[in-house]
């Protein structure tokens, strides 16, 4: 058995069983792909895939477990790579992060500057991408830390926890008819037409529940994933914008007027979600430690040992999370 041919099934499965796909992303050719894999199923004496014709059409029960198995084996390589990295020259790396735009334009900026000012040779990369697409990354290995609000991960190879509260709030232009009123309630928000974020978004499902316990459906005209989007419509008058607290910014959005929305919207909690078992060099565990005190380097070792999520969820029973 060779490295390579784990590497072979696991890029195989990610891309849907599509060979040539798979070898595209591995640089390689579809016929030598196909041959390693022939090989290793000769070597154990069973089939990892069901062929139909010449394509592979599921992976067979013996299949899931040697995958299983194999994947622990491609992360416990790149630990071994990140070790001696680490003790190579500690403050020398990459740190790849995938979020939303909010995250990205909003809250990671001052955390960042530290960071860089802290670890200057560490060569940062940030993606974005919706939830979903978030997640894969990091469950992947694209990158090493994924941060949403929306649930980041229904893959088994990731853990969560929890970083920061949050909540939304309304913004409108100067003169609006909600700047009037003395104390706002979700009723007449809902009388005015809605500039918001789309679904699956910073909270946009949950905006949708608040309404609805109150019987309420209002007028979503405009949807964005973009905080900024959502403030330049605002602008033009398309109706009350409901966007993220973190993305008002009181010297840049003059011409705009923050309602704070407390008690009327539910609070929303941004977490931080990373592969099962892994490696997390020192600059990691002083950038998690930016994101929120609590999120220290010897508890994150726990999280990354901890045998299920309700065991990393009740490392973190106890803590109050920073409001942002």
């Amino acid at each position: 058995m060779k490295l390579q041919q784990f590497r072979y099934l696991q890029a195989i499965v990610e891309n849907n069983l599509n060979v040539t796909e798979a070898a595209e992303r591995l640089f390689t050719s579809q016929p030598g792909v196909s041959k390693q894999i022939k090989l290793l199923e000769e070597e154990l004496g069973l089939e990892i895939f069901h062929r139909s014709g010449k394509h592979f059409s599921h992976v067979t029960p013996a299949g899931q477990k040697i995958l299983a198995r194999a994947e622990n084996i491609l992360r416990e390589v790149e630990n071994i790579r990140a070790i001696a990295e680490e003790f190579g020259d500690e403050a020398r790396g990459t740190l790849s992060i995938a979020t939303t735009h909010t995250q990205a334009r909003y809250f990671l900026p001052p955390l960042i500057k530290r960071f860089r000012e802290r670890y200057p040779q560490v060569h940062l990369l940030i993606h974005q991408g919706n939830p979903e697409q978030i997640a894969q990354m990091a469950a992947s290995g694209q990158v090493d830390f994924a941060i949403a609000t929306e649930a980041i991960a229904l893959h088994r190879e990731l853990i969560m926890v929890p970083a920061y509260r949050w909540l939304h709030g309304v913004v409108v232009t100067p003169g609006h008819p909600l700047t009037k009123m003395e104390s706002l309630t979700l009723k007449a928000v809902a009388e005015h037409p809605i500039v918001t974020y789309v679904h699956g978004f910073t909270g946009r499902g949950q905006l949708e529940q608040d309404f609805q316990k109150q019987g309420l459906t209002p007028e979503v005209v405009l949807s964005a994933a973009d905080s900024d989007v959502i403030k330049t419509y605002v602008r033009l008058g398309l109706g009350a914008g409901i966007i993220a607290h973190m993305a008002f910014e009181e010297d840049t959005d003059t011409d705009l007027v923050y309602l704070p929305a407390n008690g009327l919207f539910s609070e929303h909690i941004t977490r931080v979600g990373f592969r099962r078992g892994m490696y997390l060099r020192s600059y990691m565990g002083y950038f998690m430690s930016l994101i929120a005190p609590h999120l220290d380097q010897p508890r994150l070792e726990q999280a990354v040992s901890a045998r299920n999520q309700e065991d990393v969820d009740a490392l973190f029973a106890d803590v109050s999370l920073p409001v942002h």
